[in-house]
């Protein structure tokens, strides 16, 4: 199918695409458009204009200030995955942008464009959970920064305002923290069906699970019950029944009640594979 008449503009700048933003009601972002650009055709989205800010220095870029990583909201995955700065000292991310989609999707699609876009089936907002990240956000009033706890709300739902940018990741280093994902994925479209991101630290266990619900969670009950004891026999007890099938979805894909099994099979899988 093809898209409704949409104007088209590039942004020149961060300040020039809010500035656009104002000026055009009903348009949208348009980052790495791998969630857009297929709704748009679908006729599922119908934006008045498209602002470009695929190309904006300010949304690039890799960088740890003091103990925070900032990761640009433009960064793709590929380029997540061939940090080194990562790899040494946020591991999860890399691993987690190696299950997105296929090399064209991850030269393409950008992190700040999938968080923004809040698919409850998307794999990073398990992660950001996990590591309890931050996130800028850009107005021409101002920024704040909001946290991932905070930020997703719903189903495509999210914290930020129609007339804001997400510009940056901010996330803390966990030092000697060990973490992984594991997700069970849609064979098509590599869709987390479920997807449990897991960090493991000396004061506890922060673990998201993503695909299973209308938005990302923290499984709490699971971390509270596992304590720091990280060993087979205590995953196994922490993650029993890990979520109640009442709070998932059910699609023709999985029904709620495989979810929460599956969620509870995964939750073992990177418990047990992060602490290895």
């Amino acid at each position: 199918m093809y898209p409704t008449p949409f104007d088209y503009y590039r942004a020149s700048s961060v300040h020039n695409a809010l500035e656009l933003l104002l000026a055009h009601e009903g348009s949208k972002l348009l980052s790495g458009g791998h969630s857009l650009v297929p709704a748009m055709k679908l006729r599922l989205a119908s934006p008045s204009a498209l602002i470009d800010i695929s190309q904006l220095p300010e949304l690039q870029g890799i960088r740890q200030d003091g103990e925070t990583l900032i990761i640009g909201a433009g960064v793709t995955y590929a380029q997540i995955i061939q940090s080194e700065l990562l790899a040494q000292h946020c591991p999860l991310l890399p691993e987690v942008a190696a299950w997105v989609g296929d090399p064209m999707v991850r030269n393409c699609g950008t992190l700040g464009g999938s968080l923004a876009h809040a698919d409850p089936s998307a794999d990073y907002p398990a992660s950001m959970l996990a590591l309890e990240a931050s996130f800028k956000l850009v107005s021409t009033s101002g920024e704040r920064v909001v946290a991932a706890a905070d930020f997703f709300q719903g189903l495509f739902e999210t914290a930020k305002r129609d007339d804001e940018l997400l510009t940056e990741i901010h996330i803390p280093l966990l030092h000697g923290a060990k973490m992984a994902y594991e997700k069970f994925k849609h064979p098509a479209s590599h869709y987390a069906i479920v997807g449990v991101a897991v960090v493991l630290t000396e004061s506890g266990a922060r673990i998201g699970l993503t695909g299973a619900g209308p938005r990302a969670t923290r499984l709490s009950k699971v971390e509270a019950a596992l304590g720091t004891d990280y060993s087979e026999r205590n995953a196994e007890r922490a993650t029993e029944d890990a979520v109640d099938a009442g709070e998932l979805l059910g699609d023709r894909f999985a029904s709620a009640e495989y979810r929460a099994h599956l969620a509870t099979v995964y939750a073992r899988r990177a418990i047990a594979r992060a602490s290895a």
